[in-house]
């Protein structure tokens, strides 16, 4: 049976059974059972088929402790594309697992269906948005042009005629009661040189760390050898120095 052969329930039962056995180094039926809310009879013809793929060493049932062993040089599955994260592994796990909850980075989806018709048919569209500066919510005509992310949440970058600049517009700040009236866009709209321009943005451990200090803050940030270097839009170099913490006292990272 091959990996489309699989419906997408199974397929997910699978990389979950190889998570645990990865990190955890051990699973059985309960985990299953407990995790998808399937029969102790699926649950064994899931980990009969997770055995016939898994890369060798399999995992050995241990009958004392009554769950199936990964061997120390466990590989596991070949492709553990969406597996589930190890944070679910290890609250499934633990039954004291602590952990904060993140902020939920809302994005409606129909003001985004309105503002990427915008986009597509090259029109100007009326919204309602709350400005964090004043407070207030103003009812003006934008114009979307590109639609961004910065890792967290996506943003709107649109040209205003009001301040005759390109914006940022986050769509969670645009209210689901705007007219979203749209009208086309006339005559063309003055070049974005922040978006057009594309930097390189590099990223280190702090020099003035030690080098122990370096190495953990490398390993805490994935870095592969002095750091990391990626290229983005000009217009998005703000929303660097924010996701990587470059703006807030005791940085560990620094732009070189």
């Amino acid at each position: 049976m091959t990996d489309g052969e699989l419906k997408p329930a199974q397929r997910a039962r699978l990389h979950y059974l190889d998570q645990c056995l990865t990190w955890l180094g051990q699973a059985n039926r309960r985990d299953l059972i407990e995790r998808f809310g399937i029969s102790n009879a699926q649950a064994a013809v899931d980990f009969r088929i997770y055995i016939a793929r898994v890369r060798a060493p399999a995992p050995i049932y241990d009958a004392v402790r009554k769950t199936y062993v990964a061997a120390g040089a466990h590989r596991g599955l070949e492709d553990t594309s969406g597996s589930p994260s190890l944070e679910a592994i290890y609250a499934q796990a633990h039954q004291d697992f602590a952990r904060l909850p993140g902020p939920t980075r809302q994005c409606p989806a129909p003001v985004m269906r309105e503002l990427n018709q915008a986009i597509e048919r090259r029109c100007f569209i009326e919204i309602d948005y709350v400005s964090m500066s004043s407070g207030r919510r103003d009812r003006q005509w934008i114009a979307p042009a590109h639609i961004a992310s910065d890792g967290e949440r996506l943003h709107i970058r649109a040209w205003s005629p009001d301040r005759s600049e390109w914006r940022d517009f986050l769509p969670v700040r645009v209210s689901s009661g705007s007219s979203f009236a749209m009208r086309p866009i006339e005559e063309p709209l003055p070049p974005d040189e922040d978006w057009d321009t594309v930097i390189e943005v590099r990223l280190r451990p702090r020099a003035d760390l030690t080098e122990d200090q370096k190495r953990a803050v490398g390993l805490e940030y994935g870095f592969e050898g002095e750091g990391i270097r990626f290229e983005t839009q000009r217009a998005l170099e703000f929303y660097v120095e924010r996701r990587w913490g470059l703006d807030r006292p005791g940085a560990r990272l620094e732009r070189y």
